[in-house]
């Protein structure tokens, strides 16, 4: 299987998409996959969420977009087997102003990997078998520079009642950026996040995102747990701080669920 680029995108904030982004990335690297964590947001979670300091962040994404240093330079490894990470930091927030003017600002992600899958294909780096994007909480030029960039993207959708209006704002941008930008961009999938079993609203949001969305959607639901949001603080994915609690359960079987509909789509 040739690299797939995802990027994990909803432009609403708190909705799990750092979460769904560390962990995700560590159950594929668990289940022998090589795995390259992108961190698009400037608050640089995904990089704190997985050890790696602001001190050690020498290389970043913002230094991938704007001055053209390339992906296999900027990769850091992980505390996790076969995960590497492209840490961000608050210099992403400046990715607007710096781009404004320049007529290729929506493609400077995808130069850089189209040139690391280049590499790849001559033997010059390690080839990843999922790249995941963390993009920042908004539709920015991140945002479109990702899914400009990537073959699919991940969605994932907190389950509370005005979840959907994002999620079709979202959508349209997609269709904006299939018709304008990347043809081949597909969803790769819409995964619930935060359910609370006990909350009749979480049942609700469930059954009208999986009626209106079908297939699309995937069976794993992941639960709102404490661990999951624990994890973070002491740098680490939730799969390594507690791999038996229902988040962590609940990211492997995401992780097979996305290995099994790339292997349909090849």
């Amino acid at each position: 299987m040739s690299t797939r680029i995802i990027a994990v995108a909803n432009q609403k904030g708190g909705v799990g998409k750092t979460t769904t982004s560390i962990n995700l990335g560590t159950a594929l690297a668990a289940a022998g996959r090589k795995v390259l964590l992108i961190d698009f947001d400037p608050q640089g979670n995904a990089s704190t969420g997985l050890g790696i300091p602001p001190s050690e962040r020498d290389l970043t994404s913002y230094d991938v977009v704007i001055d053209g240093a390339e992906i296999r330079a900027a990769c850091k490894e992980t505390v996790i087997p076969r995960l590497h990470i492209i840490p961000g930091d608050e210099n992403l927030s400046g990715v607007e102003t710096k781009l404004s003017d320049d007529p290729r600002r929506s493609y400077r992600f995808k130069d850089a990997m189209d040139a690391y899958r280049d590499a790849a294909a001559n033997g010059e780096c390690d080839e990843y078998d999922f790249v995941l994007i963390d993009c920042p909480p908004s539709l920015s030029s991140l945002t479109i520079n990702a899914m400009t960039g990537c073959d699919a993207v991940l969605v994932p959708l907190q389950c509370e009642f005005f979840a959907m209006e994002g999620l079709s704002q979202l959508l349209r941008t997609v269709e904006v950026v299939r018709g304008a930008l990347n043809a081949e961009l597909e969803i790769q999938g819409i995964v619930l996040t935060m359910y609370d079993k006990r909350q009749a609203q979480s049942a609700q949001v469930e059954a009208d995102v999986r009626s209106f969305f079908g297939s699309k959607v995937y069976e794993t639901v992941i639960p709102r747990n404490v661990r999951l949001s624990e994890a973070p603080g002491f740098g680490k994915p939730a799969l390594l701080y507690d791999h038996k609690c229902s988040g962590s359960e609940a990211y492997i079987k995401l992780a097979s669920e996305v290995i099994q509909r790339e292997r349909e789509r090849a």
